[in-house]
């Protein structure tokens, strides 16, 4: 079994993603915003044994970012791997900050900044340019899906990821906030369906989860269906910013999450976790159970 955490270290927000044969975790470093200024990732071929890729990106690669670097989402297009995060903790449009893309050869990087300015530095329909979320859609367009401040958008990057290109009705940023969302979005297909997940409550509290919602589209309109994902008070508390693995080309799901051992009750001390998503017959996800075991040995073949 993988165990939980599945590495050691203050680590928070994990992407999870597969390139090639080989499970991926891009997560926060978790520390106070003034230590934030590099992200390490880790890699395993069976989600037990886990390899540490230190500073995969630094501030000293992205000239504009000086703090609270968060939350990585990271794509592969055309042999190169692309990591889109959040710098600055921008509280206005007059900060310098905000949701930047580094790209790299490899998928432990070194990552080198892609524009050498930020893709999104503004805040638009009230959301602050946080927690992007990297969507690739069924006919290969990509999205990005991204906010805090409760406020989620959805935006169409271009092909070459340096910006973005207007929906049909000649809007950019294209609001999908549903009920309750705070921040951490997410979105998976299963089954022709479109999965949104996000985080609600506060990140560096007891009551931090993960609720969903479905629909037809990755523009909605999404009403919420419920809480999957939230503290057991026998395991951890503040369950959430989570990602979600499949097995490629099963119907075999993961979610990989933060949360804060019993012990600890300072924001930053947050560990990254991997249990099974499950669904019910009707496609609804089954409440997550977080456990201290973890997941078992799974090899991609």
């Amino acid at each position: 079994m993988s165990g939980n955490p599945v590495f050691p270290g203050w680590y928070a927000d994990p992407e999870g993603i597969v390139f090639g044969k080989t499970y991926w975790i891009y997560p926060t470093y978790s520390a106070p915003y003034e230590q934030q200024v590099f992200m390490d990732a880790f890699s395993s071929p069976d989600l037990v044994t886990w390899t540490k890729h230190s500073r995969i990106i630094d501030t000293t690669a992205i000239k504009w970012a000086k703090r609270a670097m968060w939350a990585p989402a990271v794509v592969e297009k055309g042999g190169k791997y692309y990591l889109f995060f959040g710098a600055n903790d921008i509280q206005n449009d007059k900060e310098m900050g905000g949701i930047g893309v580094a790209v790299a050869d490899k998928p432990a990087g070194p990552f080198k900044d892609h524009l050498g300015k930020p893709l999104i530095a503004q805040f638009h329909n009230g959301a602050q340019p946080i927690d992007q979320f990297v969507f690739k859609d069924k006919d290969g367009q990509y999205y990005m899906i991204y906010g805090g401040w409760r406020h989620c958008n959805i935006a169409k990057l271009k092909d070459d990821f340096t910006g973005f290109t207007p929906m049909a009705d000649g809007t950019t940023f294209k609001e999908i906030t549903p009920k309750g969302y705070v921040e951490g979005p997410f979105m998976f297909i299963r089954n022709g369906k479109y999965y949104f997940m996000w985080s609600e409550g506060g990140w560096g509290g007891p009551n931090y989860s993960v609720a969903y919602a479905v629909a037809d589209s990755p523009f909605g309109p999404f009403e919420r269906v419920g809480k999957i994902l939230q503290q057991d008070p026998t395991v951890a508390t503040g369950a959430g910013h989570h990602s979600v693995i499949q097995v490629p080309g099963k119907d075999e799901w993961y979610i990989v999450y933060h949360r804060r051992p019993l012990t600890e009750t300072k924001a930053n001390h947050r560990e990254t976790c991997i249990d099974e998503l499950r669904f019910d017959e009707n496609g609804a996800i089954l409440p997550v159970k977080i456990t201290v075991e973890g997941v078992p040995k799974r090899p991609l073949r």
